[in-house]
């Protein structure tokens, strides 16, 4: 009689509880939004800033912090793409993005399918040079690289910059690959071993195709830093101006006594453009990759 009388105490007292703290847990979720909600509008401004500058006119740029131009100044972008060869520029980061995606997702996937994969003496020493690679100054390099790049007579071609782009450690990609790898099970290589397939058919037929969303992360790094990188093109174009990527053609933008800041604004927001486009459709792939890797 006692123990039915308790349960039922625990019943009636059940739901009051329950609603309070669902109660508190709404509270919480609206509270954490609205934090989020102010983090997020003071991110995004300086990006909204700049694509209503391109709409402006230089004075209008200097009269506030205002988003709405009095008139819509189109003819920035028209200026930026004609006047200033922007439009030149952008094909000239499409073609060096581009090939350097391909060929440093091809090197850094197998370099993470060998870390990941396989043992060999010296694997921890590799590891460990790939990390103290992050702590290297792109400075550094720029004189080795350019001094490659002239001795394989690419100099002063699109190729040449390609090449330079598409060196360096790449440390993070190869290490989501080679977690990537390392988690997946070993039956898949054996079966195929067993049915006569080579070290290449496995990792392309096989293991390549099943980290699709650490391919996707390793296009969106590469594409950001190729996309974006000034100093190694600037090196790589001074003799060949005609040659500037889209990051160095902006600066051209700032004169010595003048700077046009709309026309610079609306190359911004050109070079920004494809950035977004791009994530947007690997974002999810992006999200897929970092927890799989990381997940190891």
């Amino acid at each position: 009689m006692l123990q039915t009388t308790v349960i039922a105490r625990r019943t009636a007292a059940g739901p009051p509880v329950r609603r309070r703290r669902r109660g508190r847990t709404r509270l919480r979720t609206g509270l954490t939004s609205i934090v989020l909600l102010a983090i997020c509008l003071v991110w995004i401004y300086p990006f909204v800033w700049m694509i209503s500058s391109s709409l402006k006119t230089n004075a209008e740029i200097f009269s506030g912090l205002g988003l709405a131009p009095q008139v819509l100044q189109l003819g920035n972008f028209t200026r930026a793409w004609d006047q200033a060869h922007i439009g030149r520029y952008f094909l000239n980061t499409v073609f060096i993005t581009g090939f350097s995606i391909l060929i440093t997702v091809v090197a850094v996937a197998m370099m993470g399918y060998i870390l990941g994969r396989y043992r060999f003496p010296g694997k921890r020493l590799v590891i460990a040079g790939f990390a103290a690679a992050v702590f290297l100054p792109e400075g550094f390099t720029i004189i080795p690289v350019f001094d490659m790049v002239n001795k394989l007579h690419l100099e002063g071609s699109l190729w040449g910059i390609t090449l330079a782009e598409s060196g360096g450690a790449h440390v993070v990609a190869t290490l989501l690959f080679a977690g990537y790898f390392a988690q997946l099970p070993r039956e898949l290589e054996e079966s195929a071993i067993m049915d006569g397939a080579g070290f290449l058919r496995v990792f392309t037929r096989i293991y390549l195709p099943l980290a699709k969303p650490v391919v996707a992360t390793a296009i969106i790094l590469q594409f950001l830093q190729a996309w974006n990188d000034f100093l190694l093109p600037l090196v790589l174009t001074l003799s060949r101006p005609d040659l500037r990527t889209l990051a160095v053609g902006i600066y051209s933008f700032q004169g010595q006594y003048f700077t046009d800041w709309s026309g610079m604004a609306a190359a911004a927001t050109i070079g920004l453009l494809p950035i977004i486009i791009l994530f947007l459709f690997l974002q999810r792939y992006f999200v897929e990759g970092i927890a799989g890797a990381v997940k190891q």
